[in-house]
């Protein structure tokens, strides 16, 4: 596949219409297409099939023939001749008494070994394409758990943002009570310690946010010190029971799809392939020739021609052919442990995602803006001294436990059905 330009056009536009700083928004969409031509292990992974086709390439040529130039007097003595014309010249007065002699091989295989050859290497090509998909399963996988992983990171920091401002605005109205005399001091040191605690996770969730960021930056591509700012599209996944499939498709698409077990196959193929090619080995190729001799026999011109061939006494390939054999024995039984290893992970995968769904479909999707709602009414009553400080520093902590659950719901689910993607082999849920 032809390699599309590093960073298009469309791509630095959006990457300098973004904001003045080196922030980039993206959408989840707007990721994959960047990792799918950016990521430099995609590129070089990509490589291994045009590699492995000129193996094929090469497989297909015949052997070069051989040309031999030999037997050559560069001068007769008048000892050698005794003073007579031996052998008359070849061009004007040159080549007199002169000797030398010309010859041409050519390998020709037999049993089909080249055609043998080609189609063990046409294996190569099919087992590069497997190693390439699964690259790229596994990089797939990567990247949308760091996105989910961003995702949820920048929905968590909003949510501390909201507590922290909420406390900011009550510590600076306290803190004018406390100048007046109106209020003791330990009201005002328990939001401090509140607003503390608040910018301590704050804190912690932008080092996470750091570290996640790496990870993205490398995956994609971009710069160093890129800041990527993701939105929150499709971090809560629209599902319904309806769009799950069931677990036999998903084992049906995994065993068809999944390159694992694909390249556990390919090797079977590959070894019995190596069977028939290591079986036309004990068949010895011939090698013709022609050869033309000046002056080296009872004829002045001689032309003759020949063959060789190995004679097969001692060497019949049967170690090779042994191994080949005991390589689609071996191939069979670990094809057999991959198949079994497939759908144990699909399984599992299964029973993740139900667990998951079952757990988010039972939160109310209004249960979110009535949270924010207790919140204002919470600081509100608070200002008013309809409650004390101890009922709000509650509502607060159940509030942010609330708030992270929910998000945790929605993460886990996301990962859940990249999971079961990823056992599948293929993308059964968009």
């Amino acid at each position: 596949m032809k390699r599309i330009p590093l960073l298009s056009t469309a791509f630095i536009f959006l990457w300098f219409s973004t904001t003045a700083q080196d922030t980039l928004t993206l959408s989840r969409g707007q990721c994959e297409a960047i990792f799918l031509r950016e990521n430099l292990s995609l590129i070089a992974g990509q490589l291994n099939i045009p590699m492995a086709e000129a193996e094929v390439k090469q497989a297909s040529l015949w052997p070069n023939p051989q040309f031999t130039l030999d037997e050559i007097n560069l001068w007769a003595t008048r000892h050698q001749t005794g003073g007579k014309e031996v052998s008359p010249p070849i061009i004007g007065n040159w080549g007199r008494n002169q000797q030398y002699a010309v010859s041409l091989e050519q390998l020709i295989y037999t049993a089909g070994k080249r055609k043998k050859l080609m189609a063990l290497q046409g294996v190569g090509v099919e087992k590069a394409q497997q190693y390439f998909n699964d690259l790229l399963r596994n990089l797939k996988l990567e990247l949308r758990r760091q996105i989910t992983e961003l995702q949820y990171l920048q929905l968590s920091e909003q949510t501390f943002q909201t507590q922290l401002q909420s406390v900011n605005d009550l510590l600076s109205a306290y803190e004018r009570q406390l100048e007046k005399g109106n209020i003791a001091a330990m009201q005002v040191t328990r939001l401090q310690s509140k607003q503390f605690e608040l910018q301590k996770e704050l804190h912690e969730l932008k080092q996470q946010n750091n570290e996640t960021q790496k990870e993205l930056k490398q995956l994609l591509h971009l710069p160093p010190q890129t800041f990527l700012k993701l939105s929150s599209e499709q971090f809560e996944r629209a599902l319904t029971d309806e769009t799950i499939p069931t677990y036999q498709a998903l084992v049906s698409k995994a065993s068809t799809n999944r390159p694992d077990y694909q390249l556990a196959l390919l090797e079977k193929s590959y070894f019995e392939k190596s069977y028939f090619y290591e079986r036309a080995l004990r068949t010895p190729d011939i090698t013709v020739n022609g050869r033309y001799d000046r002056n080296g026999s009872t004829m002045l011109n001689f032309v003759g021609f020949g063959a060789s061939i190995d004679l097969p006494l001692f060497n019949k390939n049967q170690g090779n052919i042994r191994k080949a054999e005991l390589g689609i024995q071996q191939a069979k039984m670990l094809s057999q442990q991959v198949l079994h290893n497939v759908e144990t992970e699909v399984a599992a995968s299964y029973k993740s995602l139900l667990n998951a769904h079952a757990f988010q479909k039972g939160i109310d999707p209004k249960y979110l803006q009535r949270l924010d709602h207790s919140l204002d009414a919470h600081t509100r009553n608070f200002l008013s001294k309809n409650i004390n400080m101890l009922e709000y520093l509650d509502f607060l902590e159940s509030y942010q436990q609330n708030k992270l659950s929910i998000l945790d719901a929605a993460r886990d689910l996301n990962n859940a059905v990249e999971e079961v993607n990823y056992a599948s082999g293929t993308e059964l849920i968009p």
